[in-house]
């Protein structure tokens, strides 16, 4: 069985791996930076340019992972989970700005080829260092991001495996330039540059999405569907809105149900819907449900409704001396019209005249009100 965290655990996870990357690209930083200029590597020096903006971002991850997991107050009803969406935007125009610095560096080199960089071998063995650190932190960055459920973390976890394929790409460029080509190295870090600048532009882009409320995937959304329809009682589903925020998913859904249920039932009705849709969907935390007699999504408004103080007022009109009889009354609202029922007590059984009056007066309500479609007349067992 799968181990269980709360909330500060989770906390605690995000801050660990966090810190721990964090110094990894330090370690990282220093070397490929200062051994890109003694080895003379410009893909080397673009890939420890890479990883001072892995720190960059670390730093960003630690502070919204401190601001995202306060609790909801006042002001922040659903919480603070888009503080890390908001990182996220940041960090990914980081690296666009990273990658732009990058290609205009060898943009530059490559129009005076006699300052293109000549690579040594020593910049061979910090590359291979760089792929094996790198990979090692996606692989912990990732596992931490799904136990999490943290997209911040995610996408950092994704970034470190870019690092790892970037230094790849160093790698290769600083061979082919020890082989005799002199551009190889120069290539290489444009390539690096690129990278960069995709997965920066691929954060921006969904992280916009999250902050203008684009709905979960139209497959997450048909599951969705799927459950709330095989939920007793629910008849259909005529409106499902979902969104998400940080690493929750966030639910709204109009299901209809049987018109003449109690409002008790229906909202037991409701509590299952958003049970369900909890239990079967990890990233779903709030599911709000409304509850609908019938599809009322294309119903032509009718003018304003008759309420309860309105129909209790015509019936004490109709029914005169006769209304203190009465047990109470219900009202359905059914295609846009109103239903009345109007409930006797037992005990007039036996007085057919009062029933009889009451019946009468009630067809003469029915044929008198327009909005108001049928009256029934009940005797409460």
């Amino acid at each position: 069985m799968a181990k269980t965290y709360d909330a500060q655990e989770l906390t605690k996870l995000k801050n660990r791996v966090t810190i721990i990357g964090a110094l990894v690209n330090v370690f990282l930083s220093i070397i490929k930076i200062g051994f890109g200029i003694i080895g003379q590597s410009a893909a080397l020096l673009a890939d420890g340019v890479h990883s001072l903006s892995d720190l960059a971002s670390d730093l960003l991850v630690l502070v919204a992972v401190k601001l995202g997991a306060r609790e909801a107050d006042h002001d922040h009803p659903y919480g603070h989970r888009r503080f890390e969406t908001i990182a996220t935007v940041m960090l990914g125009v980081g690296l666009i700005l990273v990658a732009a610095g990058i290609a205009w560096d060898v943009y530059e080199r490559v129009l005076t080829p006699e300052k293109l960089l000549m690579p040594k071998e020593s910049a061979l063995g910090v590359a291979l260092i760089s792929i094996l650190a790198n990979e090692w932190l996606y692989q912990y960055t990732r596992r931490v991001s799904l136990i999490t459920r943290s997209k911040l973390l995610l996408a950092n976890a994704w970034h470190h495996r870019t690092d790892a394929i970037s230094s790849v790409v160093v790698l290769i460029g600083v061979a082919g330039s020890l082989a005799g080509y002199a551009w190889a190295d120069a290539a290489a870090a444009a390539i690096v540059a690129l990278m960069v600048a995709k997965i920066g532009f691929n954060l921006v882009s969904d992280s916009i999405k999250e902050l203008v409320d684009t709905g979960l995937s139209e497959n997450i959304v048909e599951d969705i569907r799927v459950e709330i329809a095989a939920t007793e009682g629910v008849r259909d589903i005529h409106l499902l809105r979902t969104r998400q925020m940080g690493e929750d998913a966030l639910v709204d859904a109009h299901i209809v149900v049987n018109s003449r249920i109690t409002v008790s039932e229906g909202h037991m009705i409701a509590d299952v819907v958003r049970d369900v849709l909890i239990d079967k969907f990890d990233d779903v935390q709030e599911v709000l449900v409304h509850v609908d007699p019938e599809n009322d999504e294309a119903k032509e408004s009718k003018g304003k409704p008759l309420l309860r103080a309105d129909v209790k007022q015509l019936l004490k009109e109709y029914l005169a001396e006769n209304y203190p009889l009465i047990e109470g009354f219900r009202i359905h609202y059914i295609s846009g019209e109103l239903e009345l029922e109007v409930i006797l007590p037992h005990t007039m059984f036996s007085l057919s005249q009062q029933v009889s009056t009451i019946k009468n007066r009630c067809v003469v309500l029915e044929q008198d009100v327009e909005q108001i479609s049928r009256v029934l007349v009940f005797f409460k067992a």
